[in-house]
């Protein structure tokens, strides 16, 4: 019986973990590595504190294709910021590391960066709304129906984002800069980078079923604390009274 040779795609998967999850996240890792197509690579970024805890489900799976490297950072951005630096000229797909990806994620997320090549492309995306008068509304009113200005598209990490090379500001990798302005929110830092590089963000119309999300993973999250407190709001604040990014530009 002959083993299934897969179409190789020229992208990254990147994504990062933290300790509460990594018992279960062999089963984010296997559903990447069962897709339909085979990426150039997958890297899974963790802290230096956890070098020596990597449960045998997850050690095992370790291969020229998937990769565990390591950071000083605790913060999320790091699923995306080492791969950058890594892989300069790459496209880099991030994902999360609570969910089962369909086997058709990968090849329908690339598909679209085909007819798309400028964008970054995300399976999931919110809209940042700020009143009439120029007012940052609260993160729960970022939905819309419709896309009005694409500017305001701010993808969201869960259920996969591409970038494409050279598609955010150069100081995306500045870590003291996010660590100040947007601690906890890598996803409004990922966008102002694509903002201030004139980069548009857009949501695929391709996307495979949504992932499944992985039992118990949910218990610590970033979602949670941003939300409740409003910090995605304060944070966006932050970063735009920085950059000097007007509320014209989103309405």
């Amino acid at each position: 019986m002959t083993k299934e040779v897969k179409e190789e795609i020229p992208v990254i998967v990147s994504l990062t973990s933290i300790p509460s999850r990594l018992q279960k996240l062999h089963l984010t890792i296997r559903s990447v590595l069962n897709q339909n197509v085979r990426p150039k690579k997958i890297v899974l970024w963790l802290h230096h504190s956890l070098k020596n805890e990597i449960p045998n489900k997850l050690a095992s799976l370790e291969s020229d294709l998937f990769s565990i490297l390591y950071s000083d950072l605790t913060c999320s951005h790091r699923k995306l910021i080492h791969s950058l630096e890594l892989y300069p000229n790459d496209t880099i797909i991030t994902c999360d590391d609570d969910m089962m990806y369909r086997a058709n994620w990968l090849s329908l997320l690339y598909e679209k960066h085909k007819a798309n090549p400028k964008n970054i492309i995300a399976n999931q995306t919110r809209y940042i709304k700020y009143s009439p008068n120029g007012d940052l509304l609260s993160y729960k009113h970022w939905v819309s129906e419709e896309i009005i200005n694409e500017a305001a598209v701010i993808p969201i990490g869960a259920e996969g984002v591409l970038y494409p090379p050279n598609s955010l500001y150069n100081e995306v990798t500045d870590y003291k800069l996010f660590l100040e302005l947007a601690p906890k929110a890598d996803d409004l830092w990922f966008k102002a980078m694509s903002l201030l590089k004139d980069t548009t963000a857009i949501l695929a119309s391709n996307r495979a079923k949504t992932p499944i999300p992985i039992i118990g993973s949910q218990k610590h999250s970033l979602k949670k604390t941003n939300i409740g407190g409003d910090k995605n709001k304060t944070q966006w604040k932050a970063i735009t009274e920085h950059y000097k990014i007007k509320p014209e530009t989103f309405l």
